[in-house]
Protein backbone atom coordinates (compact mmCIF):
# COMPACT_ATOMS: atom_id res chain seq x y z
CA UNK A 1 0.00 0.00 0.00
CA UNK A 2 1.18 3.68 -1.01
CA UNK A 3 1.74 6.04 1.07
CA UNK A 4 -1.38 8.29 -0.03
CA UNK A 5 -3.24 4.75 0.10
CA UNK A 6 -2.24 4.88 4.20
CA UNK A 7 -3.41 8.20 4.27
CA UNK A 8 -6.43 7.39 2.57
CA UNK A 9 -7.40 4.84 4.68
CA UNK A 10 -6.69 6.58 8.02
CA UNK A 11 -8.84 9.88 6.64
CA UNK A 12 -11.55 7.34 6.10
CA UNK A 13 -11.15 6.00 9.57
CA UNK A 14 -11.55 9.76 10.89
CA UNK A 15 -14.76 10.22 9.40
CA UNK A 16 -15.93 6.58 11.01
CA UNK A 17 -14.30 8.06 14.13
CA UNK A 18 -16.02 11.31 14.28
CA UNK A 19 -19.08 10.32 15.63
CA UNK A 20 -17.82 8.02 18.03
CA UNK A 21 -16.07 9.91 20.24
CA UNK A 22 -16.22 13.12 22.20
CA UNK A 23 -15.36 16.30 20.20
CA UNK A 24 -12.46 16.81 22.53
CA UNK A 25 -11.10 13.98 22.06
CA UNK A 26 -11.13 13.76 18.21
CA UNK A 27 -10.22 17.74 17.39
CA UNK A 28 -7.36 17.43 20.42
CA UNK A 29 -5.64 13.95 20.06
CA UNK A 30 -7.05 12.40 16.88
CA UNK A 31 -7.06 15.24 14.33
CA UNK A 32 -3.04 15.59 14.71
CA UNK A 33 -2.14 12.00 14.41
CA UNK A 34 -0.01 10.69 10.85
CA UNK A 35 -0.48 8.24 9.40
CA UNK A 36 2.68 6.98 8.03
CA UNK A 37 3.00 3.04 6.63
CA UNK A 38 0.22 -0.23 6.80
CA UNK A 39 1.96 -3.32 7.04
CA UNK A 40 0.87 -6.81 8.43
CA UNK A 41 -2.72 -5.75 8.29
CA UNK A 42 -1.54 -2.40 10.54
CA UNK A 43 -1.55 1.02 10.52
CA UNK A 44 1.28 2.79 11.67
CA UNK A 45 0.36 6.49 13.38
CA UNK A 46 2.50 8.68 14.65
CA UNK A 47 1.59 11.40 17.24
CA UNK A 48 3.33 14.35 17.88
CA UNK A 49 2.01 14.86 21.27
CA UNK A 50 3.91 12.79 23.79
CA UNK A 51 0.72 12.83 26.12
CA UNK A 52 -1.82 11.49 23.84
CA UNK A 53 -0.43 7.90 22.94
CA UNK A 54 -1.64 7.18 26.55
CA UNK A 55 -4.79 8.36 26.57
CA UNK A 56 -6.05 6.88 23.01
CA UNK A 57 -4.37 3.78 23.80
CA UNK A 58 -6.29 3.74 27.70
CA UNK A 59 -9.74 4.91 26.67
CA UNK A 60 -9.63 4.98 22.79
CA UNK A 61 -7.45 2.20 21.69
CA UNK A 62 -11.27 -0.14 20.80
CA UNK A 63 -12.92 2.51 18.59
CA UNK A 64 -9.68 3.35 16.75
CA UNK A 65 -9.57 -0.53 15.28
CA UNK A 66 -13.09 -0.46 15.01
CA UNK A 67 -12.87 2.38 12.61
CA UNK A 68 -9.41 1.56 10.94
CA UNK A 69 -11.26 -2.50 10.54
CA UNK A 70 -14.48 -0.57 8.67
CA UNK A 71 -12.35 0.57 6.08
CA UNK A 72 -8.92 -1.51 5.65
CA UNK A 73 -10.77 -5.02 6.51
CA UNK A 74 -11.81 -6.66 9.91
CA UNK A 75 -8.48 -7.78 10.98
CA UNK A 76 -7.10 -4.92 11.01
CA UNK A 77 -5.00 -3.12 13.61
CA UNK A 78 -3.27 -0.32 14.68
CA UNK A 79 0.38 0.96 16.14
CA UNK A 80 1.10 4.48 17.72
CA UNK A 81 3.66 6.12 18.85
CA UNK A 82 4.99 9.73 19.77
CA UNK A 83 7.22 11.48 17.73
CA UNK A 84 9.26 14.08 18.36
CA UNK A 85 10.46 15.99 14.88
CA UNK A 86 6.80 15.53 14.31
CA UNK A 87 6.15 17.68 17.26
CA UNK A 88 8.33 20.11 16.18
CA UNK A 89 6.67 20.47 13.03
CA UNK A 90 3.61 20.14 14.66
CA UNK A 91 4.29 23.46 17.60
CA UNK A 92 5.80 25.52 14.59
CA UNK A 93 2.30 25.11 12.47
CA UNK A 94 0.44 25.56 15.60
CA UNK A 95 2.23 28.93 15.85
CA UNK A 96 2.47 30.07 12.26
CA UNK A 97 -1.76 29.39 12.73
CA UNK A 98 -1.92 31.30 15.87
CA UNK A 99 -0.23 34.34 14.77
CA UNK A 100 -2.41 34.36 11.42
CA UNK A 101 -5.32 34.10 13.99
CA UNK A 102 -3.89 37.12 16.29
CA UNK A 103 -2.60 39.51 13.70
CA UNK A 104 -5.57 41.58 12.58
CA UNK A 105 -7.67 41.06 16.28
CA UNK A 106 -8.03 43.43 18.57
CA UNK A 107 -7.04 43.01 22.22
CA UNK A 108 -10.81 42.27 23.52
CA UNK A 109 -10.44 39.41 20.91
CA UNK A 110 -7.46 38.62 21.53
CA UNK A 111 -8.63 38.26 25.29
CA UNK A 112 -11.70 36.23 24.24
CA UNK A 113 -9.58 33.55 21.89
CA UNK A 114 -7.27 32.90 24.93
CA UNK A 115 -10.52 32.16 27.05
CA UNK A 116 -11.82 30.09 24.92
CA UNK A 117 -8.64 28.40 24.24
CA UNK A 118 -7.91 27.68 28.27
CA UNK A 119 -11.78 26.79 28.14
CA UNK A 120 -11.66 23.96 25.68
CA UNK A 121 -8.29 23.00 27.89
CA UNK A 122 -10.09 22.76 30.77
CA UNK A 123 -12.87 20.65 29.03
CA UNK A 124 -10.47 18.38 27.47
CA UNK A 125 -8.81 17.75 31.11
CA UNK A 126 -12.54 16.70 32.78
CA UNK A 127 -13.27 14.40 29.98
CA UNK A 128 -16.60 16.38 28.58
CA UNK A 129 -18.67 16.54 25.90
CA UNK A 130 -18.81 20.10 24.15
CA UNK A 131 -22.43 19.35 23.23
CA UNK A 132 -24.19 18.90 26.51
CA UNK A 133 -24.72 21.83 28.00
CA UNK A 134 -27.67 23.29 30.20
CA UNK A 135 -29.22 25.09 27.35
CA UNK A 136 -29.60 22.49 24.91
CA UNK A 137 -31.22 19.81 27.61
CA UNK A 138 -35.00 19.71 26.91
CA UNK A 139 -36.89 19.85 29.95
CA UNK A 140 -40.11 17.81 30.10
CA UNK A 141 -42.22 17.04 33.61
CA UNK A 142 -40.55 13.66 33.20
CA UNK A 143 -36.86 15.37 33.97
CA UNK A 144 -37.49 18.71 35.40
CA UNK A 145 -37.19 17.42 39.59
CA UNK A 146 -33.48 16.03 37.73
CA UNK A 147 -32.94 19.19 36.17
CA UNK A 148 -33.73 21.65 38.66
CA UNK A 149 -31.49 19.48 41.18
CA UNK A 150 -28.40 19.19 38.73
CA UNK A 151 -29.09 23.19 37.83
CA UNK A 152 -29.10 23.81 41.81
CA UNK A 153 -25.50 21.86 42.03
CA UNK A 154 -23.92 23.40 39.23
CA UNK A 155 -24.42 27.11 40.72
CA UNK A 156 -23.86 25.91 44.33
CA UNK A 157 -21.69 22.85 44.33
CA UNK A 158 -21.19 20.92 47.42
CA UNK A 159 -23.54 23.30 49.13
CA UNK A 160 -26.71 21.11 49.19
CA UNK A 161 -27.21 17.89 47.25
CA UNK A 162 -24.03 16.17 47.90
CA UNK A 163 -24.02 13.55 46.78
CA UNK A 164 -26.70 14.25 44.06
CA UNK A 165 -27.74 10.72 42.58
CA UNK A 166 -29.64 10.54 39.07
CA UNK A 167 -30.94 6.95 38.08
CA UNK A 168 -33.14 6.39 34.74
CA UNK A 169 -33.05 3.82 31.94
CA UNK A 170 -30.53 4.01 29.30
CA UNK A 171 -30.71 7.10 27.13
CA UNK A 172 -33.01 9.62 29.35
CA UNK A 173 -30.46 12.37 30.06
CA UNK A 174 -28.46 11.83 32.89
CA UNK A 175 -24.91 11.56 31.42
CA UNK A 176 -26.16 15.29 29.42
CA UNK A 177 -27.34 16.39 33.50
CA UNK A 178 -24.07 15.24 34.69
CA UNK A 179 -22.13 16.99 31.65
CA UNK A 180 -24.09 20.04 31.74
CA UNK A 181 -23.61 20.48 35.44
CA UNK A 182 -18.99 19.79 34.33
CA UNK A 183 -19.73 22.79 31.69
CA UNK A 184 -21.46 24.77 34.05
CA UNK A 185 -18.70 24.96 36.87
CA UNK A 186 -15.81 25.36 34.68
CA UNK A 187 -17.09 28.13 32.95
CA UNK A 188 -18.46 30.18 35.96
CA UNK A 189 -15.58 29.30 38.66
CA UNK A 190 -11.99 28.09 39.10
CA UNK A 191 -13.11 24.25 40.23
CA UNK A 192 -11.45 21.42 38.90
CA UNK A 193 -14.02 19.09 37.64
CA UNK A 194 -13.31 15.68 36.10
CA UNK A 195 -16.56 13.34 34.61
CA UNK A 196 -15.61 9.23 34.52
CA UNK A 197 -17.83 6.40 33.80
CA UNK A 198 -17.22 3.37 36.05
CA UNK A 199 -15.96 1.10 33.64
CA UNK A 200 -13.22 3.40 33.25
CA UNK A 201 -12.70 4.02 36.18
CA UNK A 202 -12.39 0.62 37.02
CA UNK A 203 -9.96 0.25 34.32
CA UNK A 204 -7.74 3.08 35.22
CA UNK A 205 -7.37 1.19 39.02
CA UNK A 206 -7.08 -2.47 37.38
CA UNK A 207 -4.03 -0.85 35.85
CA UNK A 208 -1.91 -0.11 38.76
CA UNK A 209 -1.60 -4.04 39.64
CA UNK A 210 0.62 -5.95 37.69
CA UNK A 211 1.46 -9.91 37.67
CA UNK A 212 3.78 -11.07 40.38
CA UNK A 213 5.77 -13.82 38.33
CA UNK A 214 8.29 -14.63 41.47
CA UNK A 215 5.57 -15.80 44.31
CA UNK A 216 3.69 -19.39 43.20
CA UNK A 217 0.18 -18.70 41.91
CA UNK A 218 1.13 -15.33 39.62
CA UNK A 219 -1.05 -13.41 41.99
CA UNK A 220 -1.62 -9.28 41.37
CA UNK A 221 0.09 -7.05 42.99
CA UNK A 222 -0.58 -3.33 43.92
CA UNK A 223 2.02 -0.97 42.19
CA UNK A 224 1.70 1.64 45.15
CA UNK A 225 3.47 4.62 42.85
CA UNK A 226 1.03 3.78 40.41
CA UNK A 227 -1.99 3.76 43.04
CA UNK A 228 -1.20 7.07 44.66
CA UNK A 229 -1.00 8.99 41.10
CA UNK A 230 -4.31 7.00 40.38
CA UNK A 231 -5.66 8.17 43.98
CA UNK A 232 -4.70 11.90 43.64
CA UNK A 233 -6.12 11.71 39.70
CA UNK A 234 -10.09 11.38 41.41
CA UNK A 235 -8.88 13.14 44.91
CA UNK A 236 -7.29 16.29 44.27
CA UNK A 237 -10.51 17.41 42.39
CA UNK A 238 -13.27 19.43 43.11
CA UNK A 239 -16.19 18.07 41.13
CA UNK A 240 -16.49 14.00 41.06
CA UNK A 241 -19.34 13.40 37.71
CA UNK A 242 -19.32 9.37 37.99
CA UNK A 243 -21.42 8.04 35.10
CA UNK A 244 -22.73 4.33 35.05
CA UNK A 245 -22.29 3.43 38.68
CA UNK A 246 -24.27 0.57 38.73
CA UNK A 247 -20.89 -1.24 36.84
CA UNK A 248 -19.20 -1.08 40.26
CA UNK A 249 -21.75 -4.35 41.41
CA UNK A 250 -19.82 -7.69 42.06
CA UNK A 251 -16.20 -5.83 42.34
CA UNK A 252 -15.75 -5.68 46.18
CA UNK A 253 -11.88 -4.37 45.82
CA UNK A 254 -13.03 -1.59 43.14
CA UNK A 255 -16.23 -0.85 45.61
CA UNK A 256 -13.68 -0.39 48.47
CA UNK A 257 -11.41 1.98 46.46
CA UNK A 258 -14.20 3.78 45.27
CA UNK A 259 -15.51 4.25 49.33
CA UNK A 260 -12.12 5.97 49.75
CA UNK A 261 -12.46 8.26 46.89
CA UNK A 262 -15.98 9.07 47.95
CA UNK A 263 -15.22 10.05 51.73
CA UNK A 264 -12.12 12.12 50.54
CA UNK A 265 -14.03 14.05 48.59
CA UNK A 266 -17.03 14.29 50.79
CA UNK A 267 -14.76 14.75 54.19
CA UNK A 268 -13.32 17.75 52.10
CA UNK A 269 -16.82 19.12 51.12
CA UNK A 270 -16.47 18.27 47.33
CA UNK A 271 -19.42 18.05 45.80
CA UNK A 272 -20.17 14.40 43.93
CA UNK A 273 -22.86 13.79 41.11
CA UNK A 274 -23.75 9.87 40.75
CA UNK A 275 -26.37 8.72 37.66
CA UNK A 276 -27.36 4.81 37.55
CA UNK A 277 -29.87 3.18 35.69
CA UNK A 278 -31.16 2.11 39.04
CA UNK A 279 -31.55 3.46 42.23
CA UNK A 280 -29.16 2.42 44.90
CA UNK A 281 -31.10 -0.19 46.98
CA UNK A 282 -31.88 -1.40 43.66
CA UNK A 283 -27.92 -2.38 42.84
CA UNK A 284 -26.90 -6.06 43.67
CA UNK A 285 -24.13 -6.34 46.10
CA UNK A 286 -23.64 -2.88 46.62
CA UNK A 287 -21.89 -2.10 50.19
CA UNK A 288 -24.17 -0.84 52.64
CA UNK A 289 -21.76 1.77 53.31
CA UNK A 290 -21.90 3.12 49.85
CA UNK A 291 -25.57 2.99 49.59
CA UNK A 292 -26.41 4.92 52.97
CA UNK A 293 -23.73 7.43 51.35
CA UNK A 294 -24.99 7.85 48.22
CA UNK A 295 -29.17 8.05 49.98
CA UNK A 296 -27.89 10.44 52.42
CA UNK A 297 -27.32 13.08 49.96
CA UNK A 298 -30.52 13.91 46.99
CA UNK A 299 -31.97 10.46 45.06
CA UNK A 300 -33.70 11.82 41.74
CA UNK A 301 -34.91 9.95 38.73
CA UNK A 302 -35.73 10.46 35.13
CA UNK A 303 -38.64 8.65 33.37
CA UNK A 304 -39.21 8.70 29.48
CA UNK A 305 -40.85 11.71 28.37
CA UNK A 306 -43.92 12.48 27.66
CA UNK A 307 -45.28 13.30 23.93
CA UNK A 308 -45.07 17.40 24.25
CA UNK A 309 -41.37 16.34 25.03
CA UNK A 310 -40.41 13.94 22.86
CA UNK A 311 -41.97 16.23 19.88
CA UNK A 312 -39.76 19.22 21.49
CA UNK A 313 -36.73 16.67 21.55
CA UNK A 314 -37.33 16.22 18.04
CA UNK A 315 -37.86 19.72 17.06
CA UNK A 316 -34.72 20.93 19.17
CA UNK A 317 -32.67 18.12 17.32
CA UNK A 318 -33.93 18.97 13.35
CA UNK A 319 -32.62 23.10 14.58
CA UNK A 320 -29.55 21.54 15.97
CA UNK A 321 -28.43 19.92 12.57
CA UNK A 322 -29.66 23.13 10.79
CA UNK A 323 -32.46 20.13 8.56
CA UNK A 324 -35.57 21.82 7.87
CA UNK A 325 -38.47 19.64 8.47
CA UNK A 326 -41.84 20.05 8.93
CA UNK A 327 -44.17 19.63 12.22
CA UNK A 328 -45.44 16.46 11.20
CA UNK A 329 -42.48 14.64 11.03
CA UNK A 330 -41.87 15.54 14.88
CA UNK A 331 -45.44 14.44 15.80
CA UNK A 332 -44.81 11.12 13.47
CA UNK A 333 -41.77 10.15 15.44
CA UNK A 334 -43.00 11.81 18.70
CA UNK A 335 -45.82 9.22 18.40
CA UNK A 336 -43.90 6.00 17.62
CA UNK A 337 -41.10 5.76 19.57
CA UNK A 338 -41.54 6.77 22.97
CA UNK A 339 -39.04 5.19 25.15
CA UNK A 340 -36.08 7.85 25.26
CA UNK A 341 -34.14 10.33 23.80
CA UNK A 342 -31.36 8.21 21.64
CA UNK A 343 -34.22 6.53 19.49
CA UNK A 344 -36.06 9.89 18.82
CA UNK A 345 -32.49 11.02 17.77
CA UNK A 346 -31.59 7.86 15.82
CA UNK A 347 -35.17 7.95 14.17
CA UNK A 348 -34.63 12.02 13.23
CA UNK A 349 -31.07 10.65 11.76
CA UNK A 350 -32.82 8.12 9.59
CA UNK A 351 -35.40 10.51 7.88
CA UNK A 352 -33.01 13.01 7.63
CA UNK A 353 -30.78 10.50 5.72
CA UNK A 354 -33.08 8.59 4.06
CA UNK A 355 -34.07 12.52 1.85
CA UNK A 356 -30.65 13.10 1.35
CA UNK A 357 -30.16 9.82 -0.44
CA UNK A 358 -32.83 9.64 -2.10
CA UNK A 359 -33.59 12.98 -3.00
CA UNK A 360 -36.44 15.16 -1.56
CA UNK A 361 -37.31 17.12 1.53
CA UNK A 362 -37.81 16.13 5.23
CA UNK A 363 -41.60 15.30 5.45
CA UNK A 364 -43.98 12.77 6.51
CA UNK A 365 -44.17 10.73 3.25
CA UNK A 366 -40.10 10.47 3.43
CA UNK A 367 -40.74 9.66 7.27
CA UNK A 368 -42.84 7.01 7.01
CA UNK A 369 -41.10 5.53 4.11
CA UNK A 370 -37.86 5.58 6.47
CA UNK A 371 -39.19 4.24 9.49
CA UNK A 372 -41.75 1.48 8.65
CA UNK A 373 -39.48 -1.12 9.21
CA UNK A 374 -38.51 0.21 12.51
CA UNK A 375 -42.07 0.65 13.30
CA UNK A 376 -43.07 -2.93 12.72
CA UNK A 377 -40.15 -4.05 14.79
CA UNK A 378 -41.31 -2.33 17.82
CA UNK A 379 -44.48 -3.71 17.81
CA UNK A 380 -42.77 -6.68 19.92
CA UNK A 381 -43.78 -5.77 23.38
CA UNK A 382 -42.80 -7.38 27.01
CA UNK A 383 -46.47 -9.37 26.75
CA UNK A 384 -46.02 -10.84 23.10
CA UNK A 385 -42.48 -11.65 23.73
CA UNK A 386 -43.89 -14.05 26.97
CA UNK A 387 -46.92 -15.36 25.42
CA UNK A 388 -44.38 -16.72 22.40
CA UNK A 389 -41.94 -17.76 24.96
CA UNK A 390 -45.08 -19.48 27.19
CA UNK A 391 -46.38 -21.09 23.93
CA UNK A 392 -43.06 -22.86 23.16
CA UNK A 393 -42.55 -23.88 26.70
CA UNK A 394 -46.29 -25.27 26.63
CA UNK A 395 -46.80 -23.25 29.99
CA UNK A 396 -48.62 -19.92 30.54
CA UNK A 397 -47.51 -16.20 31.28
CA UNK A 398 -49.28 -16.70 34.14
CA UNK A 399 -46.86 -19.57 35.33
CA UNK A 400 -44.12 -16.98 33.89
CA UNK A 401 -44.56 -14.23 36.74
CA UNK A 402 -45.54 -16.70 38.93
CA UNK A 403 -43.57 -18.42 41.49
CA UNK A 404 -43.70 -21.98 40.38
CA UNK A 405 -40.01 -23.68 40.62
CA UNK A 406 -40.27 -27.25 38.81
CA UNK A 407 -37.72 -27.36 36.17
CA UNK A 408 -40.15 -26.36 32.83
CA UNK A 409 -41.38 -23.34 34.39
CA UNK A 410 -37.94 -22.09 35.51
CA UNK A 411 -36.61 -22.75 32.40
CA UNK A 412 -39.33 -21.21 30.25
CA UNK A 413 -38.88 -18.10 32.90
CA UNK A 414 -35.01 -17.81 32.46
CA UNK A 415 -35.17 -17.49 28.88
CA UNK A 416 -37.86 -14.97 28.85
CA UNK A 417 -35.80 -12.79 30.83
CA UNK A 418 -33.17 -13.29 29.08
CA UNK A 419 -34.82 -12.57 26.41
CA UNK A 420 -36.35 -9.57 27.34
CA UNK A 421 -32.71 -7.91 28.17
CA UNK A 422 -31.18 -9.22 24.70
CA UNK A 423 -34.48 -8.42 22.38
CA UNK A 424 -36.27 -5.72 24.01
CA UNK A 425 -33.25 -3.85 25.64
CA UNK A 426 -35.29 -3.67 28.89
CA UNK A 427 -33.65 -2.78 32.10
CA UNK A 428 -33.28 -5.20 33.93
CA UNK A 429 -35.85 -2.95 36.39
CA UNK A 430 -38.31 -2.95 33.84
CA UNK A 431 -38.23 -6.66 33.26
CA UNK A 432 -38.73 -7.02 37.09
CA UNK A 433 -41.42 -4.76 37.13
CA UNK A 434 -43.50 -7.06 34.28
CA UNK A 435 -42.33 -10.52 35.58
CA UNK A 436 -42.92 -9.90 39.48
CA UNK A 437 -39.41 -9.85 40.06
CA UNK A 438 -36.64 -9.15 42.24
CA UNK A 439 -33.84 -7.21 40.56
CA UNK A 440 -31.14 -9.63 41.72
CA UNK A 441 -33.32 -12.33 40.13
CA UNK A 442 -33.24 -11.09 36.80
CA UNK A 443 -29.66 -10.19 36.58
CA UNK A 444 -28.75 -13.37 37.92
CA UNK A 445 -30.95 -15.52 35.35
CA UNK A 446 -29.92 -13.23 32.47
CA UNK A 447 -26.34 -12.75 33.07
CA UNK A 448 -25.41 -16.03 35.35
CA UNK A 449 -27.83 -18.49 34.53
CA UNK A 450 -28.14 -17.80 30.76
CA UNK A 451 -25.49 -16.22 29.69
CA UNK A 452 -23.34 -18.36 31.22
CA UNK A 453 -25.28 -21.45 30.13
CA UNK A 454 -25.40 -20.71 26.20
CA UNK A 455 -21.60 -20.28 26.13
CA UNK A 456 -21.57 -24.04 25.93
CA UNK A 457 -24.97 -25.76 25.83
CA UNK A 458 -25.50 -26.17 22.58
CA UNK A 459 -29.05 -26.99 23.03
CA UNK A 460 -30.20 -24.21 24.36
CA UNK A 461 -28.65 -21.86 21.88
CA UNK A 462 -30.67 -23.72 19.88
CA UNK A 463 -34.10 -23.17 21.71
CA UNK A 464 -33.22 -19.74 21.81
CA UNK A 465 -32.61 -19.25 18.17
CA UNK A 466 -36.16 -20.96 17.74
CA UNK A 467 -37.85 -18.98 19.68
CA UNK A 468 -36.44 -15.51 18.20
CA UNK A 469 -37.34 -16.84 14.87
CA UNK A 470 -40.89 -16.95 16.29
CA UNK A 471 -40.82 -13.43 17.66
CA UNK A 472 -39.89 -12.15 13.88
CA UNK A 473 -43.57 -13.62 12.73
Amino acid sequence: MDILQVKEVWEKAKQELISKVPDHVFYTWITPLEAVDFEHNTLVLLSPQQMSVNILKNSWSEAIKAAISSVAGKNSYFSLNYDAELGKKYIQAKKRQSAKILSGQTEAEIRDAEVKKSLAQMQSEANLNLNLKFENFIVGDNSKFAYNAALGVAKNPAQKFNPLFIYGASGLGKTHLLQAIGHYILFNTKLKVRYVRMEEYFKEWIKCFQMNDIQPGKRRVCNESQMRKFRQKFQNIDVLLMDDIQFIESRAKTMEDFFSTFEALHTNNKQIVIASDRQPKDIPSLSDRLRTRFEMGLVVDIVSPDYETRFAIVKAYANELKVNASDDVFDYIAQNFTDNVRELKGAFNKVSAYAEIFGGDVNIETAQKALKLEIKKRELTPEVLASKVADYFGVTVKDLKGNARNQKVAKARQIALYLCREVLKMSYESIGEFFNKKHSTVIYSCRDVVGEKIKTDDNLVKIIDEITLLLKD
